[in-house]
């Protein structure tokens, strides 16, 4: 069985054919951006790679030149489902669901819990459901895995008719990331993802932290939007509310302007002037520029106290692994981050730090008394292939 799976941004709609036995990525490819007179749409297939401008340079565009290269390599007879990721879920949805008419009216009324996602999502969806209106699809959503979190996690120090009227909350993100990170510690360990207790740091442009508890969610540092927590790539991360009030009043900044400075102009860019790519930064640290050396040292900082911090739900902790681009690939944040942790006296391994980069995965450090650090590649698109057939397999099931 092969799962077709859908990740929609604002102006780029990504694909992926995944068989499922096998977890075989058979085609992949992406159109951006969309909207522009740019766009463009790049598939690879057998390792090759084709290329080539769209006529129709809106997503549903994007979705009927997707499936005109499915068709043309005879490969869309073989799609048995589609999935698609979605971002925000709100408290309608703690697992993925198939997609009807209500699903669709749920995600819509998340729009502005996310609304520079969930729209994107939506549009992702109507698109392939009008090119592949005879497939089951199926949504997976970012907040789902943290919908086990307590209220005392959740909850604001807000009035409670903010929460109970607006569903103002923290939900997390990265969830289809942080089950995946999840179910392989487990089989890394050999333990029962019942009786498992991790943190789950994904590293990357966007960023976040999973304390997860006898396999479950229990808290994260993302909260009603992605803004919340880690410094990252162009998100300030957590900061003093009161700063809004600080900007629009002495330097006249709207609430747009505000939200696009928090959100793309700040974190490694922001503070190192410089970039927000995590390499580059890494090269110029080394080469003793003190910008760069500052972020990155400022990033791992936060990185580990959200750490320190997470060992008060958790109690009991059997491994710390890191994922995501920068968490798969910088030995240099990641031994920062650890030197950081010095009081958890994790024994770092020095070559086996370094040597994870590229895929290759590990375990890089080892303490008496907080368990292993591990390096594990997560992998979204088959969680999602993953879930969508087992969500597809269950409802012929139920219709048997």
């Amino acid at each position: 069985m092969h799962s077709l799976v859908i990740n929609c941004g604002s102006s780029s709609l990504k694909f992926a054919l995944i068989k499922a036995s096998t977890n075989e990525t058979i085609l992949e490819g992406v159109a951006e951006p969309l909207g522009s007179d740019y766009a463009k749409i790049v598939v690879k297939y057998h390792g090759e790679k084709f290329e080539e401008s769209l006529v129709e340079v809106d997503h549903f565009g994007a979705a009927k030149k997707m499936f005109t290269y499915l068709q043309e390599f005879g490969l869309s007879g073989k799609i048995d489902a589609v999935g698609h990721r979605v971002v925000h879920g709100a408290e309608y949805f703690k697992s993925s669901v198939l997609i009807d008419q209500a699903t669709l009216d749920a995600i819509e009324r998340c729009n502005p819990l996310a609304p520079l996602h969930n729209p994107a999502n939506l549009i992702g969806i109507k698109a392939a459901m009008e090119v592949l209106p005879n497939h089951p699809h199926v949504a997976v959503f970012d907040t789902a895995f943290h919908q086990s979190m307590p209220e005392k996690a959740y909850l604001y120090g807000l009035p409670m008719e903010i929460y109970r009227k607006y569903n103002v909350r923290r939900y997390g993100f990265h969830g289809t990331s942080h089950r995946f990170i999840t179910e392989q510690a487990a089989i890394r360990l050999n333990k029962p993802m019942d009786e498992l207790n991790i943190i789950s740091a994904h590293l990357g442009n966007g960023a976040s932290i999973a304390a997860v508890k006898d396999g479950k969610s229990v808290d994260t540092s993302m909260g009603l939007t992605p803004l919340e927590g880690l410094v990252m790539g162009t998100r300030s991360g957590s900061i003093d509310p009161g700063l809004f009030k600080y900007l629009e009043k002495n330097l006249n900044y709207s609430i747009d302007e505000i939200d696009q400075f928090l959100n793309k102009e700040s974190g490694l860019l922001g503070l190192s002037e410089l970039s927000n790519d995590c390499r580059q930064l890494q090269e110029h640290a080394q080469k003793g520029h003190r910008q760069a050396a500052l972020a990155l040292e400022i990033f791992s900082y936060r990185i580990a106290k959200q750490i320190a911090a997470y060992l008060v739900p958790l109690e009991r902790l059997d491994a710390l692994v890191f994922t995501g681009g920068i968490g798969e690939n910088s030995s240099y944040v990641r031994k920062q981050v650890i030197d950081s942790l010095a009081f958890m006296r994790y024994e770092l391994n020095e070559e086996e730090n370094l040597r994870c980069f590229g895929g290759y995965e590990g375990t890089i450090a080892t303490s008496p008394v907080f368990g292993v650090i591990l390096v594990v590649c997560t992998d979204e698109e088959g969680m999602i292939a993953r879930d969508t057939l087992d969500i597809l397999q269950n409802a012929e099931l139920k219709e048997a």
